[in-house]
This record gives structure tokens, C-alpha cells and sequence, in this order.
């Protein structure tokens, strides 16, 4: 992985996944409020005399990250620009394409870049060119399995003593996730909040993290993985549930999974962050 230097000085990363669907269908998920927030994070799209203008989008409780459309062109193209990861570093710009190919399937591409005449924020850009493919993981699971159906989002996060290993035995030790592999069924210890189905990310891949589509609670995705943040490390666990029902999931499930996350981690968890 590297990034892309031009003589402009413009760096960028690029990312793609092919997903099931029509260039329509797909960019209903890409681009529309709803839909981002089925795969993604709770998002919003700002529009003004009926054109899109702005995204808030919030990944975690209490944040909120808010981009410019500078560029729309349904259901192909659009770009947004947004300020930079961190106080000082340049505003960063996003462009999503939808390609269409043979066989009922797109490619989504995402370009990330900045301008900078140094390579200071290099190291941002290469840890958003890893992440991504974790929530393409996500997007290829909604687009095959529940498209276009009403979401509900639950987020919960618990600080952890330790380190991100520290954090994921402590989860996976909870849950009984232990040695899960692709494609196989799995159920939560008899100690956690209902939750099962099959597994369609593994531990052993990178980074570390499970991926499970579920038909318990309700159906869904589950994505549980840790987050170093260098002075705190996080244990996180997002879902995203589908159907009539999922709101009311939500709803009933989440006082659940704050009790369970008191008890097995010794600092209290973060606010739950819940659509």
C-alpha cells in the first residue's frame, strides 16, 4: 500500500470493492442519508433548493465530522471536502464513483487526497487506505443480504486498561469468539445479551475484528473489533439491524449490552451512540 504523489503536490489513496446491485440501487447506499447509515455511521445529508450540499456524518458518540459536496452527478460520481484529521493538517477530499459491470454487480471506488508539500500526513492517509476495506466488508454484506430495508443503528464503546491484544482477549474471551472462522454459525456465551449467526470476517485476518451476519436478535451485521487511540484503547461493538423490528431492537437491546459491557470491562463504557 502506498500513497499516490502527484507534481501538484495532491497525495491520495484509492479503495474499490465490486457489490451486488444496479448503479441505482448501490448508490441509494453510498449516497443518501439512509443509506450510509445502514453500513456505515449515522449520516445526514444537508441539501439546499433540492441539491445535496453538506454531510454529518458521526462514527462515535459526542463526534460529529462534517464534509462539503463539491461535486454531484447521481448515480456515478460525487466529492466531498472536509477539514483535516487533526488541528493543523489539511482538509481532506473524498470522491465515490459507482461503476457498473456485467453480471449485476458495481464497483465502488473511493479516492481519498489532500494537498501537502511534505509527507506529514502520509501516515493518515495509509491508515484510511486500511480501514476502509473494513467498512466495504460491511457494505457488501447490507447490499447482498438487506437492501433497501428500514436500519437501526447501536453503537456501544468501553474503555480498556491494556493494550488493543489486551482489550480483543478480553472480548473474545466474553463472547466465546475464540478461534471463529469464515462461514461458520456461531452463538454468544450464555452470559452475553442474545446474539448469533455466521461469522464473515475472522479474527485471524487483518486488522484484528469479527464481522458476523445475524439472525439474533434480530437480523443484521455485528462488527466487533478494538480501536487504539494511543492513550486510550477502546473495546467497540456496532450493529446494524434490519427490518420493522430493528428500532425496537435497538431499543430494548442496548440497556443489555451496557450491563454486559459494565460488568466485563472495569471502566465504564462510553455513552451508547444509538439511530
Amino acid at each position: 500500500m502506498s500513497v499516490k504523489i502527484e507534481a501538484s503536490g495532491r497525495r491520495s489513496i484509492q479503495v474499490e470493492v465490486e457489490v451486488p446491485g444496479t448503479p441505482e440501487q448501490v448508490w441509494q447506499a453510498i449516497a443518501t442519508g439512509p443509506g450510509i447509515s445502514s453500513w456505515f455511521a449515522p449520516t445526514q445529508i444537508e441539501e439546499r433548493d433540492g441539491k445535496p450540499v453538506a454531510l454529518t456524518v458521526t462514527p462515535a458518540p459526542g463526534m460529529e465530522l462534517r464534509s462539503e459536496v463539491t461535486a454531484w452527478d447521481a448515480p456515478r460520481k460525487f466529492i466531498s471536502e472536509g477539514a483535516g484529521w487533526f488541528p493543523g493538517s489539511p482538509p481532506v477530499a473524498s470522491e465515490w464513483t459507482v461503476e457498473a459491470k456485467a453480471g449485476g454487480v458495481c464497483v465502488v471506488r473511493v479516492v481519498q487526497s489532500l494537498f501537502a508539500s511534505t509527507a506529514d500526513w502520509d501516515d493518515q492517509l495509509i491508515g484510511s487506505e486500511l480501514g476502509i476495506p473494513g467498512s466495504f466488508r460491511i457494505l457488501k454484506l447490507y447490499l447482498t443480504h438487506f437492501r433497501g430495508q428500514r436500519s437501526a443503528f447501536m453503537q456501544l464503546m468501553a474503555p480498556v486498561a491494556g493494550t488493543p491484544a489486551d482489550a480483543w482477549a478480553t472480548t473474545t474471551a466474553a463472547l466465546g469468539l475464540n478461534d471463529v472462522r469464515d462461514g461458520e454459525r456461531w452463538a454468544a456465551s450464555a452470559s452475553a445479551p442474545a446474539l448469533s449467526g455466521v461469522v464473515a470476517k475472522d479474527a485471524n485476518q487483518s486488522p484484528p475484528g469479527v464481522l458476523l451476519r445475524l439472525d439474533e436478535p434480530t437480523p443484521g451485521i455485528a462488527a466487533l473489533f478494538t480501536m487504539d487511540l494511543g492513550e486510550t484503547v477502546l473495546a467497540a461493538f456496532s450493529f446494524y439491524l434490519y427490518g420493522d423490528k430493528a428500532e425496537e431492537t435497538v431499543a430494548r437491546e442496548t440497556p443489555r449490552w451496557q450491563a454486559w459491557i459494565q460488568e466485563h470491562f472495569p471502566m465504564p463504557a462510553v455513552p451508547t451512540s444509538v439511530q
